[in-house]
């Protein structure tokens, strides 16, 4: 086997695995994106929850584009979510900060990602054209 065939095989092993790669990276960027979504509507909803009163009429989300009526019972404490399915009881204020948090650290994440997936994506193109170079030059010595 000569070494332009070995080089090759070589990339195509190469791109295959950075094909992956990308593939995994726009995977989690989505996922992040998902949650950054979620996040920021929790703290839309906890930025309107400072301006309501207790016994305040509230619609309520249950999923599926369906809502609930439901009666606000307390406007300064909210069930907060810390990870693991557990949640503790927090003010509004420290929920609205941890949310802040979450959202700022999401983003440091998904931001990181895609400029891993860049990278990626930039050495598939330098493989690709390499990859042509080497195919170009294999054929012509192969019709000799």
């Amino acid at each position: 086997m000569s070494e332009e065939e070995e080089e090759i095989r070589r990339l195509l092993v190469e791109l295959r695995i950075l094909e992956g790669t990308a593939e995994s990276l726009r995977s989690r960027i989505n996922y992040v994106s998902a949650v950054l979504n979620e996040l920021g509507m929790a703290n839309m909803t906890l930025e309107g929850l400072e301006e309501e009163k207790a016994d305040a009429s509230l619609i309520v989300p249950i999923g599926g584009g369906s809502y609930i009526m439901a009666k606000l019972e307390t406007a300064d404490k909210v069930i907060y979510g810390v990870g693991a399915g557990v949640s503790i009881e927090k003010t509004v204020k420290e929920a609205k900060e941890g949310v802040s948090n979450r959202l700022s650290e999401l983003d440091r994440t998904r931001i990181s990602l895609e400029q891993q997936l860049t990278q990626v994506l930039r050495k598939i193109q330098e493989d690709q054209s390499q990859l042509q170079d080497l195919t170009a030059k294999f054929r012509r010595e192969t019709r000799r």
